[in-house]
């Protein structure tokens, strides 16, 4: 199945710019910034996309085991958009052949972006479809390929949603003395992407709010990690975000209808006589990036709430064969390497299902004029007492400590070769394998990616 997407969609890219390419004429092309076309009515097409082979080695300090190797394509993408001739309408196409995510789950989402957008007036769009969400933290919505270490903090996979289906706007303002505000407002289906099936709960509704104090960023800088540019002048944005789900059935809202409550009016165990009772789940931020002369730092703050339906008897058995069967028993392990089961009250159980917590991220580095950049980056995750970041196998991991090495291959994100080195800190519950055996001491990770970029 997988082939017959790969296929599928490179075929649509062979028709898609066979067609396009009997009335335009390739106007420029930047290695690592893709191809421009223009069509004599003026409007204009762009061709993108890039490979990252990856290699991933994890070592536990106190373990007899050998190191867990893993070899994979941790991203390839083609990107297509486009403008018409008055700039007004515009598009994007992204896929993603190697089918991840940026959680570094393996999930089989092809498509990642699809939508169009309006430039309402000169400085305000609005956008309607599928793209990385504006109100997650900061770091989510830079270009994989410009990110600073190999791989994106753990504070993007803990609490982000990151694509998500439904209504963007935006807006660029400038507000005296070279200052800008920079609004967003999102109202989205709240259940990540490619979510057109098995929809629960309502909307999801959010805002982000960014202040440019020293002016825009140089060529995107914004949304770019590393100060390949070498910004002449400091840069600097500060923000705020916010966002509010309404009845979610997944554990941070990156899916649907994998987790669900309910109050069973006829106590019969039966989902279509019972009413669904999701919880409402909110998450704030607030973040910067500074840029100057090769020097950049991004600093994050996230913290996740929830609010509990306080009429729930009833709930789906997630961990069973059928997610359909319903049952009444709100029943759980101790703690989350205990052989010992116990009964939790309903709110209890629905929030140890939940991410819920708060988590900060700082990172930094200076890339030299000769391409090398050297990065280091530190991420802390605080779980509530009744959270699934308590979970030993996925999550209960505190303190994540990098730091990195990067060799520009040419003077933007065309390519370049990343190494990093990351010590993990163990929580209260320590670390299990994926069997749920526990493991002694902390974990250790090195990462190695290539980038390559047309």
């Amino acid at each position: 199945m997988k082939i017959f997407k790969i296929i599928l969609v490179l075929s649509a890219t062979f028709c898609m710019t066979s067609h396009y390419g009997q009335n335009t004429k390739l106007s420029s092309y930047t290695f690592g910034e893709g191809f421009n076309f223009t069509n004599p009515n003026g409007s204009t097409m762009k061709l993108q996309g890039y490979m990252q082979p990856y290699f991933e080695s994890k070592t536990y300090t106190e373990a007899d085991e050998d190191a867990a190797n893993r070899f994979r394509m941790r991203r390839l993408r083609l990107r297509f958009s486009g403008k018409s001739a008055n700039e007004r309408f515009g598009y994007r196409l992204q896929v993603d052949l190697a089918g991840a995510d940026e959680g570094e789950n393996d999930i089989n989402n092809f498509l990642l972006d699809a939508y169009v957008s309006y430039n309402v007036a000169k400085r305000i769009e609005f956008i309607f479809g599928q793209r990385a969400t504006y109100t997650d933290n900061r770091e989510l919505f830079m270009n994989s390929n410009s990110l600073q270490l190999p791989e994106r903090s753990r504070l993007t996979s803990v609490f982000a949603s990151i694509r998500e289906f439904g209504f963007f706007a935006k807006g660029t303002f400038r507000t005296g003395r070279g200052t800008y505000l920079k609004p967003y407002i999102t109202i989205t289906n709240g259940d990540g992407a490619n979510v057109f099936t098995n929809d629960r709960g309502g909307l999801k509704y959010g805002a982000r709010l960014d202040f440019l104090p020293f002016g825009l960023f140089t060529n995107f800088g914004q949304f770019r990690q590393a100060d390949v540019v070498r910004e002449l002048t400091p840069k600097l944005v500060v923000g705020v975000t916010a966002n509010y789900n309404d009845g979610i059935s997944s554990r941070r809202g990156r899916d649907s209808g994998r987790i669900f409550y309910l109050n069973d009016l006829n106590d019969n165990g039966l989902l279509d006589e019972g009413e669904e009772r999701l919880p409402d789940y909110s998450k704030i931020g607030v973040d910067f990036m500074f840029k100057y002369k090769g020097f950049s730092v991004i600093g994050e703050y996230h913290k996740s709430f929830v609010s509990v339906p306080d009429d729930i008897n009833a709930r789906n058995d997630i961990y069973g064969d059928d997610i359909t069967l319903i049952t009444d028993r709100f029943r759980g392990r101790v703690n989350p390497t205990s052989s010992e089961f116990r009964d939790y009250t309903p709110e209890e159980y629905v929030r140890r299902q939940l991410m819920l917590g708060e988590a900060y991220n700082i990172q930094g580095g200076y890339l030299f004029k000769n391409g090398i950049s050297v990065d280091a980056r530190y991420t802390h995750i605080n779980a509530d007492t009744h959270s699934f970041l308590n979970n030993a196998t996925f999550f209960n991991r505190t303190d994540y400590y990098t730091i990195g090495l990067s060799k520009y291959l040419t003077r933007g994100y065309g390519a370049k070769i990343q190494a990093s080195y990351t010590w993990i800190t163990a929580g209260e519950f320590g670390i299990s394998n994926n069997e749920g055996e526990p493991i002694p001491g902390d974990e250790r990770l090195f990462r190695l990616i290539l980038t390559l970029s047309f």
